[in-house]
């Protein structure tokens, strides 16, 4: 029996608003055309408005997750999402380094887009001193690499000395997401890769709520192009242009921060 096939794993929590977490994960890697598997951290109670309720799994079932994904598939490149809390950022170490399931992206999930919290104060070291030194990629917004470097972030200059600080950390790439910045017209995003170099992406601006999970789209189409054998580079760029073209080509779905449209192709597609 051949396994050839790409492959993909997300680790992360549920959205039971089918917007953010494991389903847009899941969503995007159909759309780029890799095999797509879960391992599931937590599970919310989540719409459009907002996150009612989280319950975290015992890590005894991430264990148990981690095995029945290794003995059976050929996982290529695999991401991480919403964690929960130091206990399971532990526990997801502790199996990442078990099993060998391609380059990692780390997108360090902090908060929620309606602001609820989906990483307890206390994991957050844990994240930045165990999780992201195992870490290909880690993708942060302007939020959560503030946490993680314990610098302000108000200007494109300190979105580059973060980067250098992340890259300190152990990350082998690092990409800064600058959609936070009050910027009326373009959203710039800063790359700087494990040979050092470093670039810009620009995206306008699309005056619209429907932005619930964005993180977590680009992260796992990066993760689905590195399983097709793309470089950092190439998966990065096209991860930008895809998040662009969900944005751009939205749908309306809820009354709060709606829900990308997976369904968008970009030029490369064509």
């Amino acid at each position: 029996m051949t396994n050839d096939f790409p492959q993909t794993l997300t680790i992360a929590g549920t959205d039971s608003g089918g917007g953010a977490g494991i389903a847009a994960d899941l969503k995007t890697m159909q759309m780029r055309h890799v095999f797509a598997t879960m391992v599931v951290v937590a599970v919310t109670a989540q719409n459009t408005l907002g996150v009612q309720d989280a319950f975290p799994m015992p890590t005894k079932m991430i264990d148990e997750q981690f095995a029945s994904l290794a003995a059976d598939l050929n996982i290529r490149a695999c991401k991480t999402g919403m964690l929960a809390d130091a206990e399971h950022v532990k526990a997801i170490v502790r199996n990442l380094k078990k099993y060998d399931f391609g380059p990692l992206t780390v997108d360090p999930v902090m908060i929620a887009k309606g602001g609820a919290p989906l990483l307890s104060e206390d994991a957050i070291s844990v994240v930045r001193d165990e999780l992201v030194p195992l870490a290909d990629l880690v993708t942060p917004n302007l939020p959560e690499a503030e946490k993680l470097t314990g610098m302000t972030i108000t200007t494109e200059d300190e979105m580059v000395t973060a980067g250098k600080k992340l890259q300190a950390l152990g990350a082998k790439n690092v990409l800064v997401k600058g959609g936070h910045f009050n910027s009326a017209d373009e959203a710039n995003d800063f790359a700087l890769l494990a040979d050092g170099k470093s670039f810009w992406m620009t995206a306008p601006r699309v005056d619209t709520h429907n932005t619930h999970g964005t993180g977590d789209t680009i992260s796992a189409c990066i993760t689905a192009e590195r399983a097709k054998g793309h470089t950092m580079e190439e998966a990065i760029r096209t991860g930008k242009a895809y998040v662009e073209a969900t944005i751009r080509d939205g749908i309306n779905v809820g009354h709060g921060h709606g829900p990308l449209n997976h369904w968008a192709k970009i030029k490369e597609d064509d």
